[in-house]
C-alpha cells in the first residue's frame, strides 16, 4: 500500500453509505478487503523479518522489557511507530499505509472533514498470546475537541480462537472513563473499561485485508490467542480530525501529502486526574 493507491472517486457507493450509516450510528464499521491479498502478504512478510530477531530497539515496545521468556510477547511486543523508522524497510512500509488514499477517503466521510495521522502500530499476538482487556482510545490520544479514529487492519485471518478484535455495541458516544485494574493473565495491558450494565461485547469475524473503523470513545479489547499455530497480525493506526485543537504529547502528527503538523499539547489530567496517559 501507499499514498498514492487509487482512491474510489465521486459519490460514494450504496454499499459505503451503509457502512458511513453503520459508523455514524454504531461508531464502528468494515470495510471488507480494502487490502488486496498481495499487500497484505507483503506488510506480514516485511513485519515478520524486521522481528526475526525478536524486539528490535527503538521501535518494540519497551514495556515488555520484564515480561518472562517464556511469554510469547517476550519475542513478539507489538512495534511502535514504525513510520518514524525511515531508516528502517519497514519505515516507509508503514508510512505509505497510514497515509494510504482508500483509507483517507473513508476517513474524510467518517470525520466529515479532512483527517491526520497520528499513530501506526504493528500487533503479532502470536499463539498463547494475551489479549487486550477493553479500553477507549481517545484516553489515550486526549484528542480535542472530537476524538480520534483508528483504522485496525487485520493482516491475518481474526475469530474468537486466535484473538479477534471486541467491540461494544451502544459505547459510540460514551465518555471516557478513567480504567479499572485490567487482569494480567489475560491482558497485556494494564488499563480495563467495564462495559455499560446489560451490554456484552461483541466478538468481530475479520479476514486477512479487511480494515475495521472505530472512534475512540467505542469501548473495544481483544480475547487472549489461544490457538497453538495461528498469528493475529494487525496493522493499526489511529487519526484525529484537523480542526481538533489538542492531542496528547506522545503522538506526531502528519497531513496525507506526508507534512508533519503541529498541534497543541492536550491540557489537564483526563478522567483520571492525573498526567497525560502513555502511547495506546
Amino acid at each position: 500500500m501507499s499514498a498514492t493507491s487509487a482512491a474510489p472517486k465521486g459519490a460514494m457507493t450504496m454499499t459505503d453509505d451503509i457502512i458511513l450509516q453503520h459508523f455514524q450510528s454504531d461508531g464502528y464499521a468494515i470495510v471488507r478487503q480494502l487490502a488486496t491479498p498481495s499487500e497484505v502478504d507483503g506488510i506480514r512478510e516485511a513485519f515478520m523479518s524486521a522481528a526475526a530477531n525478536g524486539p528490535v530497539a527503538g521501535l518494540s515496545d519497551g514495556h515488555f522489557a520484564d515480561v518472562p521468556p517464556g511469554d510469547p510477547l517476550a519475542f513478539y511486543p507489538r512495534m511502535m511507530h514504525p513510520h518514524l523508522h525511515p531508516e528502517l524497510p519497514i519505515g516507509p512500509l508503514a508510512m505509505g499505509i497510514m497515509l494510504d488514499s482508500r483509507i483517507h477517503n473513508y476517513l474524510r466521510a467518517f470525520m466529515g472533514e479532512e483527517p491526520l495521522a497520528a499513530q501506526s502500530m504493528f500487533y503479532f499476538k502470536p499463539p498463547g498470546a494475551r489479549g487486550q482487556e477493553l479500553h477507549q482510545d481517545n484516553f489515550y490520544l486526549r484528542v480535542k475537541p472530537g476524538t480520534c479514529v483508528a483504522a485496525w487492519m487485520a493482516i491475518d485471518d481474526a475469530d474468537e480462537e486466535n484473538g479477534t478484535l471486541m467491540v461494544v455495541p451502544q459505547t459510540a458516544n460514551a465518555e471516557i472513563a478513567c480504567p479499572e485494574t485490567a487482569d494480567a493473565a489475560r491482558s497485556f495491558t494494564t488499563d480495563y473499561v467495564r462495559p455499560p450494565a446489560g451490554v456484552e461485547p461483541v466478538a468481530l469475524r475479520l479476514s486477512a485485508g479487511d480494515v475495521l473503523f472505530f472512534n475512540g470513545s467505542v469501548i473495544h479489547g481483544s480475547y487472549p490467542n489461544a490457538s497453538k499455530e495461528r498469528f493475529r497480525r494487525a496493522f493499526i493506526c489511529h487519526y484525529v480530525p484537523a480542526s481538533s485543537t489538542e492531542v496528547s504529547a506522545f503522538y506526531r502528527l502528519f497531513d496525507f501529502s506526508g507534512n508533519p503538523v503541529a498541534m497543541a499539547e492536550a491540557q489537564g489530567g483526563g478522567p483520571c486526574g492525573t498526567a497525560a496517559a502513555g502511547p495506546h
